[in-house]
């Protein structure tokens, strides 16, 4: 706050400070000429400061001109003076004032001038009026502070100090805002239109910054600053006076009341009431917020337990269950009404220890307890690990798997390597060529299981980028197809291609990559030899491609597991046909990546149907000229 007031000079302080007092205050030179006259002055004595500023009082009577001078000399020889007279308006009345009086001063003690503060005498009549209006005022705090406080909807009890604000004060509208980081938040108002609740104002510029930045709960000011700095309190006509105090909740400041004087004059006994009653409405509202709180944490906590793919149970004193979420229906087929009052369908294990358990209906659980101290009780989260241990089998089947097809060509290679490198004068030439051909093959086939373990492990992690265009797919199954009818004696191979096949939208070599894998599993799992044919036609916006084979075929229960990784139909087909499992998964990878899809489905008398579809190239909603990563 230093830091802030330092860059104010002394004299634009007291500038603020003359500018937002209640009372008239007027200051003159030595030699009487008027010096200061402040907006109060103005609207007690008529005259504006334009008007009044450099010449001499105009509304001191002739007859207590002398009276006037008297109080002047007393001042000047160091005296205070405080007396009841009487002062003319401009318009021509007389007003009797009571009217303060001291010098004004220099650090070094010569006198500067005089300082006069005015006010209505009539204010001192009605003092004693006041002071019972002070304790009717008191005892209906009292009773308004109890209002508030049996109320814990917060946004009522807002409402209801708001109201409470303007018949305490007197002041003609109300309003309670709040402290939103460096934001002011208007959230409840009396008289004063309801579409200007939710407005916003600068919390730095406002009255309420100036008054936390002066370490103080509570002030009074004109309105013309706040109408620039706070448009919302502009809409009263006539405001003329601004009085806000500071509410705290929890020793920090959250918000403050407004109360707007239009009609009405604000006074020290107003701004007391304000005190007291933004004290007041901090502990309203700290309970409100925490019952609030506690509503809200209730709601969580139940969106929680209903909502997690958890299942959570809460078992009494007895073990059996008292609360039962809907996924730990789901996880265990048992609805919560037969499971209340029950024991779970599993054992437990001891505190903070994990217990994995499986189902008779062949689902998985992982099981973890914790004990309430307070109440006896014991909740209990089991979650289902069935996929986890299916992957964890898979994996290991993939290790097993992987070490077994690596094995084999490299006992092959190192075999050769050593007949050749301890006999290579003894082998004709057709021997070292052959044996050269035998290393050469199965380095190929190394290659191949490598590159496929690459492109498992990058599709995976959705890393594979592909560069989406336009290419004739009727080519690239030509040129994939054209060797194929020489290379096995017991196949037979078909390819039909139509004529004016539309191109289609994708990357030409992935497309390669996904019908060579489809063409090698076409022929892998077909060893008794039979038909193989590759067809591809237009449908719709759509190109579709089929592999179709004679060989053993897929069960139903496994056309959709054959496209996740490590999985290879049955254990017995592994062991017979060989490979890692990663084939489909990486064609249907790089397939989806084009915007495509394949699926596995049964051959009609026998065998299966590899079909893959791609996007027409010439479809409004085909990606050309895009790199696209597979997900």
């Amino acid at each position: 706050m230093r830091d802030d007031m330092s860059a104010i000079s002394d004299e634009a302080v007291g500038g603020m400070i003359v500018g937002s007092s209640p009372n008239a205050i007027v200051a003159l030179d030595r030699d009487q000429m008027i010096i200061n006259w402040n907006p109060a002055a103005e609207r007690l004595f008529g005259w504006p400061a334009g008007e009044a500023v450099g010449r001499r009082l105009p509304m001191v009577p002739e007859e207590l001109t002398a009276e006037h001078n008297a109080v002047l000399e007393r001042v000047r020889t160091g005296g205070r003076v405080s007396l009841r007279t009487r002062r003319f308006r401009r318009d021509g009345r007389l007003l009797d004032v009571r009217v303060d009086t001291g010098a004004l001063c220099s650090e070094a003690g010569t006198l500067l001038g005089y300082v006069s503060v005015y006010h209505p005498a009539q204010d001192d009549e009605t003092a004693s009026e006041k002071i019972l209006r002070r304790a009717q005022l008191v005892r209906r705090l009292t009773d308004v502070v109890a209002d508030i406080n049996a109320e814990l909807e917060l946004p009522t009890v807002l409402d209801r100090i708001a109201a409470s604000l303007t018949e305490l004060t007197g002041a003609d509208a109300g309003g309670i805002v709040l402290i939103e980081g460096d934001r002011l938040r208007l959230v409840a108002c009396h008289r004063l239109p309801d579409v200007l609740r939710g407005t916003t104002a600068d919390l730095r510029a406002s009255l309420v910054g100036r008054l936390l930045r002066a370490g103080r709960t509570v002030m009074m000011e004109t309105a013309d600053q706040a109408r620039s700095d706070e448009p919302a309190w502009s809409w009263l006509p006539g405001l003329h006076t601004i009085a806000l105090g500071v509410a705290a909740v929890g020793g920090r400041p959250y918000g403050a009341l407004y109360a707007l004087f239009a009609n009405g004059r604000a006074g020290h006994v107003e701004l007391e009431l304000l005190e007291l009653l933004a004290g007041h409405a901090g502990i309203a509202v700290d309970n409100a917020m925490a019952y609030q709180e506690a509503v809200r944490q209730r709601a969580h906590e139940r969106a929680v337990f209903d909502a997690s793919a958890d299942g959570i149970a809460v078992l009494d004193g007895m073990g059996r269950v008292i609360q039962w979420n809907p996924a730990a229906a789901e996880l265990t087929g048992f609805h919560a009404a037969e499971m209340i009052g029950e024991p779970p369908p599993f054992p437990l294990p001891d505190p903070g220890d994990k217990l994995t358990y499986q189902l008779p209906s062949g689902i998985w659980l992982d099981v973890l307890r914790a004990e309430i101290v307070e109440t006896g009780e014991t909740v209990v989260d089991f979650r289902d690990i069935t996929r986890a241990k299916e992957l964890e089998e898979a994996k290991d089947l993939f290790l097993a798997t992987t070490s077994h097809e690596l094995r084999t060509p490299i006992t092959v290679v190192r075999g050769f390597a050593a007949m050749l490198d301890t006999r290579w004068d003894g082998l004709s030439d057709a021997e070292r060529r052959s044996a050269v051909h035998t290393i050469a093959e199965r380095a190929r086939s190394l290659g191949q299981l490598m590159d496929h373990l690459m492109l498992g492990s990058r599709a995976g992690a959705g890393e594979l980028t592909l560069k989406i265009e336009g290419f004739d797919l009727g080519a690239l199954i030509r040129a994939a197809t054209l060797g194929l009818p020489v290379l096995s004696e017991v196949h037979r191979v078909e390819v039909v291609v139509p004529d004016g096949l539309p191109e289609v939208s994708g990357d030409a070599l992935a497309t390669d990559i996904v019908l060579g894998q489809l063409l090698e599993n076409a022929f892998k799992y077909s060893p008794d030899g039979g038909l193989i044919r590759v067809e591809t036609w237009p449908e719709g916006d759509r190109v579709v491609l089929v592999v179709d084979d004679e060989g053993v075929g897929i069960a139903p229960a496994d056309r959709e597991r054959v496209f996740e990784r490590f999985v290879q139909v049955e254990s017995g087909n592994r062991r017979r046909f060989g490979g890692v499992g990663l084939g489909l998964y990486i064609v249907r990878s790089l397939a989806r990546a084009q915007g495509g899809d394949v699926s596995a489905y049964p051959r009609p008398g026998g065998g299966t149907r590899m079909r893959l579809v791609l996007r027409r190239a010439d479809t409004p909603d085909a990606l050309t000229g895009s790199d696209t990563p597979a997900r």
